[in-house]
This record gives C-alpha cells, structure tokens and sequence, in this order.
C-alpha cells in the first residue's frame, strides 16, 4: 500500500519544484521521500501516515521548549484573537526589543523582521552604509540566507565550490563577497592585512551550524573582534541559530566575544516567523526613517509571531534551563559515541548546548575542507536506520542537530538503543 507520505510527495512535485518548499527538506543529499508531518508535541513528531518520530531537528531549532508548548499555545490563541496583523507599531514589538536588549546587551537597538535572511541580509546593508565600504567577508561554509551577496561558496543546502554557488546571482555581486576558511587565523591576518580599509563587514556563524556543527577556535574569534576593531569593519554574528539555544545570551555570551551588530531567528519566533537585526546606536542610526539605509516588511513585528517569541524567551530563563538542556545533549552525544565504538564504526560527535553534531570520521571537523571528508555514504545509510525506527535527524550529513527541553532521559536512552543497530547497518554496509 502506497503511503500517505508518498502521495503528497508526488502530488507536490507537481506543483512546487522539488516537492518542497526549502531544499534541504527533499532528501535529496540521503535519498527517499521526504516525510510530511501532520502534529507535534513535546519532543514527537508524526506524519501523515500515523507514525512516531523523536525529533531531532526541531523545526531547525526554534522549537526548544518542545512542540506545541501550552503556554506558548495558549498565547498565541489570545493575541491571535485582536487580529493577526496590523502592519502598525504595537506594544509587543518594544517588549522584544526590551527583552532582547536585556539578554544580549551589544544589541543597543533592534529592528524586527521576518526571517534569519532578512536579518543578515540588512544587517550587511546598514553595515555597508554605516562604513562606507562595499566588500564583505564569510567563512566557507557558513550559510546566512539566501541573499545573493551571501551565495558564494555557501554551506548549509548549498555544499559546492564556485563563485557564485547558485544561478542567478551576478558574477559583479558575488565579486564583493570574500570568502575565507573558518577557524584560520591567519588568513583573516592576511586579509585584512591587504585590504582592511575597504572591508565593510565580517559575518561569521560563531558557532557553525550549517555545514554540521563546527566549534570556532578562541584564537580566531579574537583575532577577527581585534581585526574588525583595528580596521574599523562591523562584526556581524550571525545567531539566527545559536541565539538563545547555546546560551541565553547566546554565543557571544558563552565566548565572551562582543560584536557590533548580531541577526537573530528561529528561537525569538517560538515556532512562527520572526528575525530581528541590531546593535550598537550609531550603527542602527542608519536605517531609515532617521538614516539613509532603507529597510521595511509589511508583517515586521507582527503580533502573533512576536507573542510565540515572547513567551518562548520567558520560558527559557527559568534557572538552570540551558545548564539542563546542555546536560541531555551531552547524554545523547556520549550514547551515540559510545554505541558506534561498541559497533567498531569510526564516528565522533560533540556538542555545544542543545545543539549537536554526528561526523562519520575520526575527529570532530574544525572546517568546511575537514567536514567534507567525513564518510557521507556512512552518514546516509545511518539516517535511514534511525529514521526507519522512529528518530528523526538532520537529512544531510552538513547540518546539525537539536535537542529540545521536552527531551527526556527515556528519550535519549530510546534514541541511543536504536543507534545501535543502525551503527551495525553501517558496519555492514
């Protein structure tokens, strides 16, 4: 009998090119249909079939109370009752931005949005205005949005060399875009040591997140806050993905590394679409209407969106909410490394807060060149073992993963049990 899943696949290759409405959500890098999910809650997942699944991949991260949190459901039912937009101020947009200022103090001012590429998108747009300047330097592998600056040698769905890595996007655009390896110190020095002055800004995930998960080096951290300080270049960090989920002030916070400006996503939505980008005063003084940076979104702040945001940010500063959240990522992430070396499968894993990553290789990568030699074909047939039996990661060997605070200890135990007989499909392969 034809599965659900499978239907709606095919119904939707029709209409949607790829079946999908975001690249990586194909299967295309593992192979399969994807699954198409009908309800959440907590740490589970079921699709359209009926079938369970302990999700690992929480929405791409927003979801770190679990899905369908009561209180953040029940908040959004009552303010979705006053109307679901307005397309005017309200008072809910300066209580995030009161409340992000409060837990991430670098960002002085805020301006919402709608999405993490919005954010990193005008976040180089003010820097640029603020400097100046024209060219922008990233890190190989780094995914920030699909803004055509941002294209070249992009990681995350976008794993190939070339400049730019996507059609469409003009060779004169992508010519302003530097692109660096990440966690090499001494290119930054290079660098900036060539061309410092003309450098607008530096995005950097600090703690990578779409090319797997890659732990930035302290050395190199330093060195490009010193370089950007010295030459006058914005730091733009981009936490669309740690903010709030490696550290409640994020991972500037946990790296004690400021930045000038800082994007934001996925946790301040709660599960619904919202971004934000800030800073420092005199950076944010740019944007229209006070400067001559123009930005603007018809549903920036809306209500409903900002109100999963909200109680979200409540509920994560409850004591000891990430020490606990850190703690199960760490169960999971020493039962996965436990269970392959049981099956003799050369694997590593790490992990920093709720995030995590799984590498079929040796060591844990500190690079895009170093990631792109772990065993992907292991990676694949592993993905599918777990997902045949109810867990569901990542469909790609390039992105990490996320535990939720709805994780239990039966949960991670289930999760590593059937680890087990999926490193033993990899041994066998």
């Amino acid at each position: 009998m034809t599965s659900i899943n499978q239907i709606l696949f095919d119904k939707s290759q029709q209409l949607i090119p790829g079946g999908v409405n975001s690249p990586v959500r194909a299967f295309r890098s593992v192979g399969g249909t994807p699954i198409f999910f009908k309800r959440g809650l907590g740490s589970k997942l079921w699709d359209v079939d009926g079938k369970q699944y302990i999700d690992y991949i929480n929405s791409w991260g927003p979801m770190i109370v679990g899905h369908a949190h009561p209180e953040v459901i029940k908040a959004v039912q009552q303010v979705a009752e006053n109307s679901l937009s307005f397309g005017a101020p309200t008072g809910l947009e300066l209580e995030m931005a009161e409340l992000i200022n409060k837990l991430v103090p670098s960002m002085e001012q805020v301006r919402l949005v709608s999405s993490g590429t919005e954010a990193t998108m005008s976040a180089i747009r003010v820097a640029r205005g603020f400097t100046g300047r024209n060219k922008i330097v990233k890190f190989e592998g780094c995914y920030h949005g699909h803004a055509d600056a941002l294209l070249v040698k992009a990681g995350s769905g976008l794993l190939t060399f070339g400049e730019p890595s996507s059609a469409g996007v003009p060779a004169e655009v992508a010519a302003h875009t530097l692109t660096l390896e990440y966690n090499n110190t001494q290119e930054l020095r290079d660098l900036f040591g060539k061309i410092g002055s003309e450098i607008a800004c530096v995005i950097i995930e600090p703690v990578v997140g779409n090319m797997n998960l890659i732990v930035p080096h302290m050395e190199f951290l330093k060195t490009l806050r010193e370089l950007c300080t010295q030459h006058g270049s914005v730091l733009i960090f981009d936490e669309v993905m740690t903010g709030f989920r490696v550290h409640l002030g994020g991972a500037q916070a946990l790296y004690d590394i400021k930045p000038d400006m800082t994007t934001l996503g996925k946790v301040i939505g709660g599960g619904l679409p919202v971004g934000a980008f800030g800073g420092r005063k005199d950076i944010m003084s740019c944007l229209a209407p006070l400067g001559a940076v123009y930005q603007a979104g018809t549903l920036s702040g809306n209500p409903v969106a900002v109100t999963a945001g909200l109680k979200t940010l409540e509920l994560i500063q409850a004591p000891n909410f990430h020490d606990k959240l850190a703690a199960q990522t760490k169960k999971l992430v020493d039962g996965l490394k436990a269970a392959a070396q049981e099956a003799g499968v050369v694997f590593n894993a790490q992990h920093v807060g709720g995030m995590f990553g799984l590498y079929f290789s040796e060591n844990c990568p500190s690079s895009f060149a170093e990631i792109m030699q772990s065993d992907k074909a292991a990676f694949n047939v592993f993905f599918h073992a777990m997902l045949d039996a109810g867990i569901y990661l990542g469909p790609s060997a390039f992105e990490a993963g996320f535990v939720s605070a709805a994780h239990t200890d039966e949960d991670i135990a289930n999760t590593v049990e059937i680890a087990k007989k999926a490193f033993q499909a990899v041994k066998a392969s």
